[in-house]
């Protein structure tokens, strides 16, 4: 063995590097909710990526692969569980809008595909004069 070999990180080293970690996941995930409400997309795409490296290195760090993993972590690591919870929430705001702004989508375009024959929607055609549904009746069919 090497007299040069890397010591293993101790539990408060990892802990720092985790908290630094964290911290900027929070502005991560700050900067993708407004880059989800501004539509940036390519902003977005570039903070996902950071995000994910982040989220990798949370995990060599901790060894926290699933939820139930978090409980097995020491109780100095407490301070970073809770910042890592503030993330969820943060993440599940992001989450809501995407939802939110699909769900606008998704009317919109229900709203295009509506068959025109029940659709009493005025329009106007070329010339500017209102264009009326096909099953108007009343005064205007007299």
């Amino acid at each position: 063995m090497s007299e040069f070999a890397a010591p293993l990180p101790t539990v408060d080293a990892s802990l720092a590097q985790a908290m630094e970690r964290v911290t900027k996941l929070e502005a991560l995930l700050e900067e993708e909710f407004e880059a989800l409400k501004d539509q940036d997309l390519n902003n977005f795409s570039e903070i996902n990526q950071s995000k994910d490296r982040l989220l990798n290195e949370l995990i060599a760090l901790t060894g926290v692969n699933k939820p139930e993993d978090a409980h097995k972590l020491d109780p100095k690591w407490n301070e970073f569980k809770e910042k890592m919870r503030h993330c969820r929430n943060l993440h599940r705001r992001s989450e809501i809008l995407v939802t939110r702004k699909l769900d606008a989508i998704k009317g919109a375009l229900e709203s295009i595909r509506a068959d025109s024959r029940t659709s009493n929607i005025e329009t106007y055609d070329r010339l500017g004069k209102i264009k009326r549904g096909r099953h108007i009746s009343g005064y205007l069919s007299v």
